[in-house]
């Protein structure tokens, strides 16, 4: 879904770089909110997670591979806010170092995989959580729907978008038929990896995930062999489900997973275009597509320049990104936090 400079005529992307730039001040705010001292450290890891997931393509059907967009991921585990500015950091360290999605094309992209996935996954998260049981189970489900739709509400955006501005004369309707097939496959995708790794998280620290906030755990008794529900007391409250992991050890684990998923598990990646690259190619979209303006990066198409051995060289591309990612996401995080700890807000002084 990363578009290339040349598919969207200047004055679109201008615009969208615009409506980007608004969303992304917005969520700076917004993220003062969502992040504390526990959930903070966990933001950067999130959207190293991304990077690395992201390298991961997986094959869907006629020659097409796909990959995690993450916005849904990202709304549901640290907050719709957070995500948006997770998702964002993970493209501009795609664009500069790797020369992936085009600089120019940055606020389409931005607007495309950042903004529209994770507000219509959170929407569609929240609403499903309000009408299902409170429960881990439900949670995964709607995290399964919720990305499912993200990624179609994506393609359709990209749609909308090229109709505005495309730099090519292609019917629409081609184009519409052609993104929104291959995406709703790619859709299921990324549904598995959001639900699989919100369930992880949620079985170790329910309180770390965003989405899960208020999930508690009733008191049970044994009577007849059968546990049931304890009769609440009045103005008694429920019992938090327990952490049974560290912050330190979710870090951590969660950071050499990624390394080990970027530097190591995605050569095994499908090398087959992903949905738009396919799309592209079959229906002329890419006709006038531009040389990235970092084409010469030594990081650039993610391999190290002058490595020779393929395995060696994405690797340690996939660890450099990695890295970089986490410090450069830890790093705003940081900084979000700490503008709310130190500022006069009614959110900061209750947070206190």
């Amino acid at each position: 879904m990363h578009v290339p400079d040349g598919f969207i005529n200047a004055p679109t992307s201008a615009v969208t770089g615009a409506v980007a730039a608004g969303a992304i001040a917005v969520s700076l705010r917004g993220a003062r909110r969502e992040l504390d001292e526990k959930t903070a450290p966990l933001a950067g890891l999130v959207a190293a997670f991304i990077f690395a997931v992201q390298m991961l393509n997986f094959p869907v059907a006629a020659g097409t591979s796909g990959h995690l967009l993450g916005g849904a991921l990202a709304a549901i585990l640290v907050g719709p806010c957070t995500g948006i500015l997770c998702v964002s950091v993970v493209l501009l360290m795609q664009g500069i170092l790797f020369a992936d999605g085009g600089l120019t094309a940055l606020g389409v992209n931005v607007t495309d995989m950042a903004i529209v996935t994770t507000v219509v996954a959170y929407a569609v998260f929240r609403g499903l959580v309000k009408v299902l049981p409170r429960g881990r189970r439900s949670i995964t489900a709607a995290s399964f729907v919720a990305a499912v739709l993200s990624v179609p509400a994506a393609a359709v955006t990209f749609t909308l978008l090229y109709w505005i501005g495309g730099t090519t004369d292609v019917a629409i309707g081609k184009v519409a038929t052609a993104m929104i097939g291959v995406h709703v496959l790619i859709g299921v995708g990324e549904a598995a990896i959001t639900a699989l790794t919100v369930g992880a998280v949620i079985a170790v620290r329910p309180d770390l995930v965003h989405g899960a906030r208020g999930l508690e755990q009733k008191l049970q008794l044994r009577v007849n062999g059968v546990l049931v529900d304890a009769p609440a007391a009045e103005g008694a409250r429920t019992t938090p489900v327990a952490a049974r992991t560290s912050r330190r050890t979710l870090w951590v684990t969660g950071l050499v997973a990624s390394l080990v998923l970027a530097g190591f598990v995605s050569f095994y990646a499908s090398a087959n275009p992903d949905g738009l690259e396919k799309v592209a190619a079959d229906q002329g979209i890419d006709a006038k597509a531009e040389k990235h303006a970092n084409a010469d990066s030594p990081l650039a198409d993610y391999g190290v320049e002058d490595v020779e051995n393929a395995r060696l060289s994405g690797g340690l591309a996939g660890v450099i990104g990695v890295g970089t990612t986490v410090v450069a996401g830890s790093a705003v995080f940081w900084a979000v936090r700490r503008r709310r700890t130190t500022d006069g807000s009614p959110s900061a002084v209750e947070s206190a």
